[in-house]
């Protein structure tokens, strides 16, 4: 396996053979570790998660490299980027949405002093909410879902939907025209937020 090139171990991981992954990890561990390790400044445990993406799509991705794509070095790290990106915005969306159901619970007990106007107001709008996602096909909730609860990228989504990049892109474009439609009318043609 020593002899062989990186382009040939990626071309025997995509038929499964092990010991060509093996050999590859041995070969860049340490630099996709450090590398990742700089992305999550300095935190060890998401640091191993990300390079046990990294080797973990390099054996289960059917794409393959070419020397014509430049070092293999580049393209792992671009790999490793893509990864620690996700899970960075995973964790963010994540916390985010932990803090959100804080606050949402802090606030309970202020509900009493909260004046009328205000609790209609929040009620309605999670009403509206729910209402304007009744109008979405499957596809576009759970386009949303992935997108904005999950924190899926675009091309994320459309390698778990088995779809091309543009159709995900143009439910999307189709998806926030259908929202922004349904708000339209129930507003008025008042914009909110502005």
């Amino acid at each position: 396996m020593k002899s062989k090139t990186d382009e040939e171990l990626i071309e025997l991981i995509v038929q499964n053979h092990r010991p060509a992954l093996e050999e590859l990890y041995d070969r860049y561990v340490k630099l996709v570790y450090s590398f990742s390790l700089k992305m999550t400044k300095g935190d060890g445990e998401k640091t191993k998660e990300i390079v046990q993406q990294v080797f973990l799509r390099l054996w289960t991705t059917k794409r393959t490299y070419s020397s014509a794509q430049g070092k293999f070095a580049n393209w792992l790290l671009t790999i490793t980027r893509n990864i620690a990106i996700d899970l960075i915005r995973k964790e963010q969306k994540h916390t985010g949405a932990i803090q959100l159901e804080l606050n949402e619970w802090r606030q309970i007990p202020d509900q009493q002093t909260e004046d009328v106007p205000q609790q209609v107001s929040r009620n309605l709008l999670k009403h509206q909410i729910q209402e304007a996602k009744q109008h979405l096909s499957e596809p576009q909730r759970r386009l949303i879902n992935l997108l904005y609860w999950e924190g899926y990228s675009l091309s994320e989504i459309a390698e778990l939907e088995k779809k091309p990049l543009g159709t995900i892109k143009s439910r999307l474009h189709q998806t926030l025209k259908k929202l922004r439609n349904y708000f339209s009318e129930e507003t008025g043609g008042v914009r909110h937020g502005k």
